[in-house]
């Protein structure tokens, strides 16, 4: 660096010249070899409607094959799947993380389409500030998993954007970097591309929506991006697929009327993107990702949480004045809302006292009830009880009378048999002698009971 420019950079600094070699020179060669030895880390997402080619665009580019399954489109609502690939290439290393929107656009209704992607992304940053703000950081080690782009993939309509496109869009554009590119762009012909391409531009610019643009403050690559930026969006074409065209093996969509090579950049843009995604831009999409897109993050957090750099006199304020005022404010609230949920509770038990006393209140009601019932029940009781007791009295009286009445009568039918036997015994007295042929004759009669009801009240002669 010219010592013009150093002296312009730093103000009260001197440029002294050197006597001889130093070494310093080699801080560059010393970055770039630490750099290699930590590896480095890209994140990319993509977004677009189910069956526009993501994954074999992803394929194509970092000439691999990734695991995945196809999605269907029958998902009830957007999904977002991540996945962390190493990848080597020569001495260098790279973690690659490539997030799909799984059943985008696949829904009927799409107004909150875009809300899965920015509450995916504001997780990334938040995860990333809430490493940052550790008292132990370990950010050399940690695994950066912020979007550093994000490739919109729109479908080869021809006419015009659409409405889902746009909304979101313009909810990402100040989150990521949007690098937009018309997917399966052999679908229609090259003048209706150009004039797509010119269409879809227009739009961006009359809705507000900030897509990526290379830099061109680097004079190394201030021509190729600043020509690239005039191809935006790019118009690509994905394929696995190789195939021989002349004496060389290429990747190509062979169709029945022709054949669509890939890396042709008369056939497709896919060249121009892989140039600038990756070989030309990489580091200024992490680098904006961090300076533009999470420093915008940060700062809104920090300053929902009360943190600013000046006071209202334009004043530069202390950290620790800010912490102790953040924390007495907090600690004011606390107490305000401890008073009032003390209060809450005060007022709660009252009405819970309230409420039991009344609850008391109508037991003991019931249990007067109760208890007067029982009352009147044991009464009514106990008349019957004596009513009862008096029938049986009553009736053992008569019964006693009856028994009395009956052993009298009992006597007197006693007297009476005994008066009439001593009549009957003397009728017999004077009773004649029974002649021997009476008494043959009761003899002769065995079987009669006549001798052995005579009662012997004589002295019987046979004459």
């Amino acid at each position: 660096m010219a010592a013009a420019e150093v002296a312009r950079q730093g103000e009260g600094c001197r440029t002294v010249p050197l006597s001889g070699h130093v070494g310093f020179d080699s801080l560059p060669d010393q970055l770039v070899n630490k750099s290699v030895n930590h590896g480095f880390c890209f994140n990319i997402l993509c977004v677009g409607e189910t069956g526009l080619g993501k994954s074999t665009l992803m394929d194509t580019l970092f000439n691999t094959k990734f695991e995945g399954d196809p999605a269907s489109h029958s998902q009830p609502g957007v999904q977002l799947k991540s996945s962390t690939y190493d990848l080597q290439e020569s001495n260098v290393n790279l973690k690659l993380t490539i997030v799909s929107t799984v059943g985008f656009g696949d829904q009927i209704n799409k107004e909150d389409s875009y809300k899965p992607i920015v509450e995916f992304i504001d997780a990334q940053f938040e995860a990333y500030l809430q490493e940052e703000l550790k008292i132990r950081r370990v950010l050399h080690n940690y695994h950066d998993t912020r979007i550093h782009a994000c490739l919109y993939f729109i479908a080869p309509t021809g006419h015009s954007l659409k409405s889902l496109d746009l909304v979101t869009m313009k909810k990402l554009d100040s989150k990521v970097n949007i690098i937009p590119i018309i997917a399966k762009s052999d679908a229609i012909s090259k003048s209706e591309l150009t004039k797509f391409k010119i269409k879809i531009t227009s739009e961006l610019v009359s809705n507000g929506v900030q897509i990526y643009q290379f830099p061109t403050d680097d004079e190394s690559v201030a021509e190729i991006n600043g020509t690239m930026n005039a191809h935006l969006p790019f118009a690509v074409i994905g394929s696995t697929e190789e195939l021989k065209i002349g004496n060389k093996m290429m990747k190509a969509r062979q169709y029945p009327w022709g054949t669509v090579q890939v890396e042709n950049e008369a056939h497709c843009d896919f060249v121009k993107l892989r140039e600038m995604l990756i070989r030309v831009n990489m580091e200024d999409l992490r680098e904006q990702t961090h300076t533009r897109h999470y420093e915008l993050y940060r700062r809104c957090k920090l300053e929902e949480m009360g943190f600013k750099d000046t006071d209202p006199d334009s004043k530069p304020f202390s950290l620790q004045e800010t912490y102790e005022a953040k924390r007495n404010e907090f600690l004011g609230e606390l107490q305000k809302k401890e008073e009032a949920m003390r209060q809450m509770f005060v007022q709660r038990v009252k009405e819970k006292e309230a409420e039991l006393k009344e609850a008391e209140k109508e037991l003991h009601e019931k249990f007067d009830r109760l208890k007067k019932l029982h009352q009147d029940e044991k009464k009514k009781l106990e008349d019957k009880k004596k009513s009862l007791d008096d029938e049986v009295n009553a009736f053992k009286q008569r019964k006693t009378a009856a028994e009395l009445l009956q052993s009298q009568a009992q006597q007197a039918g006693g007297s009476q048999t005994l008066k009439r036997d001593k009549e009957r015994k003397k009728g017999h007295e004077g009773s004649l002698a029974l002649s021997p042929s009476h008494c043959a004759g009761l003899d002769a009669h065995p079987g009669s009971n006549l001798r052995e009801s005579w009662t012997p009240c004589c002295t019987y002669q046979c004459l």
